[in-house]
């Protein structure tokens, strides 16, 4: 996938029908399973997150395909309308200090099966989607062990008062931007006492490129405060009767002409004592783009996962579990290019790849600094940038960075480079 830029059986065998009929064999195969290969996400993850504080991002992203009236290829309804597909669940681990995507860790891909006939407000929490906000997150605990300290990040689909009662402990916070307007315990709601909560600060940050929108700074005025959520009335009674939280608005009060206006309330666990605190916690939820850039490096910018022609359910499923994993490997490298983080090419390549990446540095040395590897040697960094450049890169700092369709490239003429490199072995 990664070389081919495609999930498609013909493109990855590149018209070869025997490589075809394997790749189709191990969808088809039983005992391949979505749930071993959502697993195997994180094999990787759990060395990389040693000693480190980590953002665990989460989020839901709708993978549609095309279907008829006649053959809905046993897949359910997604979003609005007339619409089928499947749902992916990811957690990625990203650094909280440098936002070095670290891998996955954990998730979940489903397909709806027909119509649920009890209202969602009825419905116990184990019977809801919603249950995979927490079930993700508290898997991830075990994935994440040997982390220094995990804050869970969801977007506003992700706040609901069971979430909080049952997610944080230990080492483990909460990070959410607000969608309901929580009952506080002693009267009043979440949104009232945000209203009454004088501004305290400004600052500008920065706001990445996303397809909707230029790049852009904006200049946010902030305040903070604490609250107690009361449990919601006549649910969950197994649960604690309230939770303490902080919250934090981020408001941008003057937006440039036409642009929308950022406006983020947060509630978090983290003590938020000073708006230095608070800046950091709105910094770590600004890295939740990140999430985003996998889903998109899995549609049209980059795998195209929705154009497979793959027939069954189970089988699409399958290969969207194996695509979460290629689009991960891609962001990866796209962070290296700049060095930071350093992880070891293990991530991504195999020992005879590295070997082979070592043969092929040492042949694009130029006679200026400029045109050598400057990242240390056998580090994800001075691998990514060796990939780059056979990609179609310059090198030069000046010129447009690699982006994901650079790195696509040059994994593609990489392995045609280490085929040669294996015979040569042989």
């Amino acid at each position: 996938m990664l070389c081919a830029r495609s999930v498609g059986l013909r493109q990855i065998a590149r018209g070869d029908w025997a490589d075809q009929m394997r790749y189709w064999r191990f969808l088809a195969n039983p005992r391949v399973t979505v749930e071993k290969i959502v697993d195997g996400w994180s094999d990787a993850t759990r060395q990389a997150v040693r000693g480190r504080h980590v953002l665990a991002l989460q989020d839901t992203s709708e993978i549609k395909f095309a279907t008829s009236a006649d053959d809905r290829r046993g897949l359910g309804k997604v979003g609005k309308g007339n619409v089928y597909g499947v749902l992916l669940h990811a957690m990625m681990a990203v650094d909280a200090d440098t936002g070095a995507c670290l891998g996955l860790a954990g998730g979940k891909v489903w397909t709806r099966r027909g119509d649920i006939k009890i209202p969602h407000a009825k419905r116990a929490l184990e019977d809801k989607e919603s249950l995979r906000w927490v079930a993700t997150a508290a898997a991830a605990k075990e994935e994440l062990a040997e982390t220094a300290m995990i804050t869970v990040v969801n977007d506003r689909e992700g706040d609901f008062y069971a979430h909080w009662a049952l997610t944080p402990g230990g080492n483990v916070h909460l990070l959410s931007r607000a969608m309901h307007d929580h009952a506080l315990v002693g009267g009043g709601t979440l949104r009232k006492k945000v209203a009454q909560t004088p501004f305290c600060a400004k600052a500008a940050i920065n706001l990445p490129r996303r397809l909707d929108r230029p790049a852009r700074q904006a200049h946010l005025s902030l305040r903070f405060g604490s609250v107690v959520l009361k449990r919601p009335d006549g649910k969950d009674k197994d649960l604690p009767e309230s939770v303490a939280l902080n919250f934090i608005e981020a408001v941008e009060l003057h937006p440039p002409k036409g642009a929308e206006p950022v406006h983020w309330l947060l509630l978090t666990t983290h003590e938020v004592r000073s708006a230095e605190d608070a800046f950091t916690i709105v910094g770590w939820y600004k890295m939740r783009w990140i999430i985003e850039q996998l889903f998109r490096s899995m549609k049209r910018q980059g795998l195209r996962v929705e154009d497979s022609q793959l027939q069954t359910a189970d089988r699409l499923m399958k290969m969207v579990a194996i695509a979460a994993k290629a689009a991960t490997i891609v962001i990866q490298l796209v962070q290296a290019r700049n060095g930071g983080a350093e992880l070891p090419p293990e991530f991504v390549f195999s020992a005879d790849e590295i070997e082979a990446l070592q043969a092929i540095n040492a042949g694009f040395k130029g006679k200026t600094a400029l045109q050598t590897n400057p990242h240390p040697k056998k580090t994800l960094a001075w691998a990514a940038w060796i990939i780059a450049k056979l990609g179609g890169w310059t090198g030069y700092a000046s010129h447009t960075p690699p982006g994901p369709i650079t790195f696509h490239n040059g994994l593609d003429y990489f392995q045609k480079l280490f085929v040669g490199w294996t015979i040569k072995n042989v």
